[in-house]
């Protein structure tokens, strides 16, 4: 029998995950050493042990310019090494784990002296905001008694020194000597040092630039909080954390693809969507935005592959200036990933282990106790209007209860880490297996990487490799519409039937001698099924294979001027199913009775490398230069083959029939069967260069420029071959011009400000059209759409301005304003056009404005640290032109433009106008009204709707985008427990739910129940209407949208984890343990609509805030288990 278990297939996993760490080679313990030094320094020396071997070196100051004789050994063991090192040189050592302590030896103490007993000295080492640090060295000065501080900056050292004088030192932190006068308990704060340490920031293209010579805004999210979120989608992890994102989460599911927009949409025809960089190479995004309307195929995305356990660090470049080195694909801000390396030292083990359930979040509310019926038929088997049910033949149905299951995902990585001086290596190996809430829903994702780093002639030339692979699985990823769709059965399911009949979805047909359909519902003229057969025999299936192959070198030709490359190939194959069985819905198999096969393969290949001189000059003590010069070449190509029909039933004259539901190409009818080839390739070649000047480390000015020459501007008519993209910045660290400031309450403060001119890549063959291939009747066209040989990027100009500060020691501010306009929007106007398929303009500009704020705390008291952050941000998106006495090219007569359908969702569309935003809903449909503006109502009780004729009369929803959203999040640490919480909020906005509508239509709403509990609806204060009547009118059809619109406003308590570390002395000093508790979505404290309104269908610009059969948002609460070793 089949396991259910949907984590059993994990197990084999992590038995290779076991034996991999019992497999690690003992020489990483053992410490065997090959030396040939002349007469030298110890330092020299010791750099070269510490090359060969795990052990690190403690020492006072001058130890390290003491000359020692030439060594000469071969597979020595350390201890013979140092003494051979250190003969005569009065210097003894020290061994304990991998550290190493060196010190001077004194003259012989008394005998008196060395009899004294030995003393323990305990205590903390904590940095200035109270935080422990990790690793400190403590040394008794002038001995080689000396230990490090543990994971909670705790430390004990034993010592027989009368009067000792304690040494803490640690990278980046100012030495600290403390004399001790007969205390055993010493607990310490060391000082920033801050001519060793200023933070940096990686920027575009990979670059590290000091965070004070930022002209733009960049946030910084630490791999610890994207972690911990758990989501398998890391971007998610992002949403509420950072100001002026706007992350949507996918209807998919699990490893669904999410929808990033930074500082609002700005692009008609183009994605909105943030670009997402690896290591300072751009990541292809796809082209696969998720199904709409009647289609219901889910989507991923190829960011939602990285494995988050993999990941450093991220920077969120929301602005045009802050990503302007990525030129054309640069207005819609960046996503910038720093992904993990080895790390210098002994081997170091990760080991994580989370197991999550799920389940549905927000869903409709439904009813169960009027039975099947309606008073229009009394045949009616698919509608829920009928009389009362008793107890004796109520089935109390629910689906939530009946239907949904409880998710299950599980998720297990271990990451290896070690190297020496010169060389380090990386590598994990993590896997996601997932069992959605719906029946046969599965998603699997395997992730192996390995990255080694080496350095050699001398440290001046760095090499960097990479390796990834990636294996992906989905079956059955849903995200909303009505073909293929369990949720339209699973929701209309007449009330009065009984499920657990319907759960034996299928029954033996004995003059067919097949197993076929069971669902006496009928389809509801609307494709409705048994929502068990679409999940077992409705299978779309989609697997992916997909390598990452990177690599970098550098070379340092002078301390202040180096060079690199990199080159990153980006390959995935993909091989998309379906299987549709006989007795399927035949409008969901081309008509065929057989069944219906399709698959898809197609391959995805992205190939860049780039070139960089990097420059950092110091020019005195007053002026830096950090300049970069370079080139980038970007390669992407897509192919695809596809093949998807009918098996042949016999109904076209001179078909061979098909075997049923035997699924391969050959059993498939030969002339309704579509069969594609398709692809495309395009290039971009770019020079580029970033000055920054600083002066006395407090005014800095950027310059930038980019040049892009792609290949859609290639062609012998073409009137441009490239675009330039330039930006400007400036910044002034304020605190550092007033003279005599209190630290105390204003530690920092930096102004800053920049503007950009950046672009949108545009879509593919407008200078240069194609003949297009009709599937529906299986031949080219002979007309191409009207070619604009002055093709002109969409612009982004982008000005801001921002204020950054620290301040009352705990507390530290970032707040930003920004002003966008993109102009030369590239749409399809859909004029008439003769003897071209259709036409593109280039008119028109959206500005996006507003503003980001960011204002954090943290506060530590003896053992106890609170740490809490709140984001804003408002944005106020506005089309400024549309097309106003524009230019028809193929004409040269001016036309104007007042509104633009963006198209939708029955009569509820998206119109572009003057004056509007993207986002906003109109209604083409109302109720007919008299003179008086009431409500027409009939003899008979009935009402009726009619369509709005003239455009300027349609009923304006609202705007689906928010006015703003805000988070607080909020962590609590006392000793090894940590608790965290984030409360997020999406404030203004509308979303429209046909989903509710078609609930009402049937009668299966809580709503439709409540109005048969009163008797009757009124309208006009007076007119009484029967509830089934009124119902199946606002809510039949294509419904009237403007009676299922919400506000999108919602508040909730979106993410909430407990954890404890286990310190490793409890567990035998082999391993720190962490337990944690971690939820997402787990109370929805303010919302008024039927589903979850930051969940959404589309990663596309105009599908956003709207629900029709969308898999509900899910809530999560699992466990985890880390280990450190």
């Amino acid at each position: 029998m089949k396991s259910k278990n949907p984590l059993r297939k994990s197990k084999f996993f992590r038995t290779l995950l076991i034996l991999f760490f019992l497999a690690v080679p003992v020489q990483w313990t053992m410490a065997q050493l090959t030396l040939s030094t002349p007469r030298t320094t110890l330092g020299i020396v010791i750099k070269e042990i510490q090359s060969q071997s795990k052990f690190k070196f403690f020492y006072s100051d001058k130890l390290p310019s003491t000359t020692v004789e030439p060594l000469k050994v071969k597979d020595a063991s350390l201890e013979e090494v140092l003494n051979k090192l250190l003969k005569n040189k009065n210097i003894s050592y020290k061994i304990e784990e991998n550290i190493i302590y060196l010190s001077e030896d004194k003259s012989p103490a008394p005998v008196q002296q060395q009899a004294k007993k030995e003393r323990t000295i305990t205590g903390q080492v904590l940095d200035s905001k109270g935080e422990p640090l990790i690793g400190v060295s403590i040394l008794v000065k002038g001995t080689t008694e000396g230990t490090i501080t543990d994971l909670d900056g705790n430390y004990k050292i034993i010592t027989k020194s009368n009067n000792p004088v304690i040494v803490y030192s640690y990278i980046g932190y100012k030495t600290k000597e403390v004399p001790l006068r007969g205390q055993t308990s010493v607990s310490v704060t060391l000082l920033d040092d801050t001519h060793v340490i200023d933070e940096v920031v990686v920027t575009a293209l990979g670059i590290k630039r000091s965070e004070k010579a930022l002209s733009y805004n960049v946030q910084q999210v630490k791999s610890d909080e994207i972690t911990t979120n758990k989501d398998v989608n890391f971007i998610n992890a992002l949403s509420g954390k950072v100001a002026g994102v706007n992350i949507n989460t996918s209807s998919s599911g699990v490893g669904g693809a999410s929808k990033v927009v930074m500082r609002g949409s700005k692009s008609i025809m183009q994605s909105s969507n943030a670009l997402y960089i690896i290591d300072g190479v751009p990541m292809y995004a796809g082209n696969n935005e998720g199904g709409t309307e009647f289609a219901s195929q889910g989507s991923t995305e190829p960011i939602a592959d990285v494995n988050p356990e993999d990941i450093e660090s991220m920077s969120v470049l929301t602005g045009a200036a802050a990503a302007a080195l990525y030129g054309s694909a640069a207005a819609n801000g960046a996503i910038v990933i720093t992904t993990k390396k080895g790390k210098e030292g002994h081997l170091n083990i990760s080991v994580n282990s989370n197991t999550e359930f799920s389940n549905p979040f927000v869903m409709p509310k439904f009813q169960n106790r009027y039975g099947t019926g309606s008073s229009k038929s009394a045949t009616n088997v698919d509608r829920s209007w009928g009389n009362p049910l008793m107890s004796v033949n109520s089935y109390d149905y629910d689906p939530k209860k009946d239907y949904f299951l409880t998710g299950v995902t599980g998720t297990e990585s271990i990451a290896f880490s070690t190297g020496t001086e010169k060389n380090q290596t990386y590598a994990s190996v993590a896997a996601v297996n997932s069992k959605g809430i719906i029946p046969n829903n599965k998603y699997a994702r395997y992730n192996f990487t390995f990255r080694n780093t080496t350095s050699f002639l001398d440290d001046k030339m760095t090499l960097d490799i990479g390796a990834t692979y990636i294996r992906q699985n989905d079956r059955n990823m849903t995200n909303q519409g009505t073909y293929n769709n369990p949720l339209v059965g699973a929701y209309l399911f007449p009330r009065g039937g009984d499920w657990e009949d319907i759960k034996m979805y299928e029954r033996y047909d004995m003059t067919r001698k097949i197993n076929t359909q069971y669902w006496p519902a009928g389809d509801a003229a609307m494709t409705m099924q048994n929502p068990y057969w679409i999940n077992y025999r409705n299978l779309r299936e989609n697997k992916r294979d997909r390598y990452m192959l990177n690599a970098n070198l550098n070379y340092k030709i002078l301390d202040w001027l180096s060079i690199s490359g990199r080159v990153r190939l980006d390959n995935s194959n993909n091989d998309y199913t379906e299987k549709f069985s006989a007795s399927t819905n035949t409008q969901l198999t081309e008509m065929s009775a057989r069944g219906l096969y399709g698959i898809t393969k197609s391959n995805d290949k992205q190939l860049y490398a780039d070139f960089l001189l990097n420059i950092n000059k110091q020019f005195g003590t007053t002026w830096n230069l950090q300049a970069n010069i370079g080139a980038s070449f970007t390669d992407m190509r897509s192919d695809a083959m596809k093949v998807r029909g009918p098996i042949a039933d016999g109904s076209t004259e001179g078909e061979i029939v098909g075997m049923t539901n035997v699924f391969n190409i050959q059993n498939l009818s030969p002339t309704r069967t579509e069969r594609l080839q398709e692809g495309w390739r395009e290039q971009t070649q770019s020079i580029f260069t970033s000055v920054e000047l600083g002066y006395k480390s407090t005014y800095y000015l950027t310059l930038t420029g980019r040049n892009d020459w792609p290949s859609q501007l290639a062609g012998p008519n073409s009137k441009n071959s490239s675009f330039f993209y330039p930006s400007v910045g400036l910044s002034v660290v304020l605190s550092e011009l007033i003279p005599n400031l209190n630290k105390e309450y204003l530690s920092y403060m930096k102004l800053r400000t920049s503007y950009a001119s950046v672009g949108i890549a545009f879509q593919r063959f407008i200078a240069n059209p194609l003949y297009e291939w009709s599937k529906e009747n299986g031949q080219w066209s002979n007309t191409t759409q009207y070619p604009i040989y002055d093709l002109k990027p969409e612009r982004t100009k982008s000005f801001e301005v921002g204020l950054t500060m620290r301040f009352f020691k705990d507390f530290d501010l970032d707040v930003t304003y920004y002003n966008t306009l993109t102009k030369n929007q590239t749409f399809n106007p859909e004029l008439p056009i003769s003897g071209w398929s259709k036409l593109y303009i280039q008119t028109g500009s959206v500005r996006n404005q507003g503003i980001e704020l960011s204002l954090g705390y943290k506060k530590s008291w003896n053992h106890f640290t609170w740490d809490t952050r709140y984001t804003y941000s408002a944005n106020h998106n506005k089309i400024e032109t549309l097309a106003d006495n524009a230019i028809n090219p193929a004409t040269g007569e001016s036309f104007s433009i007042e509104t633009l359908n963006m198209g939708g969702l029955g009569e509820t569309h998206f119109l572009l106008r003057e004056g509007g935003t993207m986002g906003d809903l109109y209604s083409l449909i109302d109720l007919k009204h008299d003179s008086n503006g009431k409500i027409m109502v009939d003899q008979n009780g009935n009402v009726s709707t009619e369509s709005i004729k003239n455009s300027t009369n349609y009923i304006k929803l609202g705007s689906v985008l928010p006015k703003a959203n805000m988070a607080w999040r909020n962590n609590f640490r006392w000793k090894n427990l940590n608790i965290g919480f984030m409360i997020a909020a999406r404030l203004g906005g509308v979303v429209f739910s046909r989903t509710q509508a078609i609930l009402d239509d049937f009668g299966v709403s809580e709503a439709s129940a409540i109005a048969r509990d009163h008797g009757a609806i009124i309208v006009n204060k007076t007119d009484e209407i029967s509830p089934e009547v009124w119902y199946s009118t606002i809510g039949g059809g294509t419904a009237i949208p403007q009676y299922y619109t919400y506000s999108a406003t919602n508040v909730r308590l979106q993410e909430a984890s407990i954890g404890y570390t286990i310190p490793r002395k409890w567990l035998y000093n082999i391993c720190d343990l962490t337990v944690s508790v971690i939820g997402r979505n787990l109370w929805m404290i303010y919302n008024k609509a039927p589903f979850d309104p930051e969940c959404v269908a589309s990663t596309g610009n105009f599908y956003q805030g709207i629900d029709y059969f969308m898999m509900p948002s899910q809530r999560n609460i699992g466990f985890s288990l880390n280990l450190k070793f």
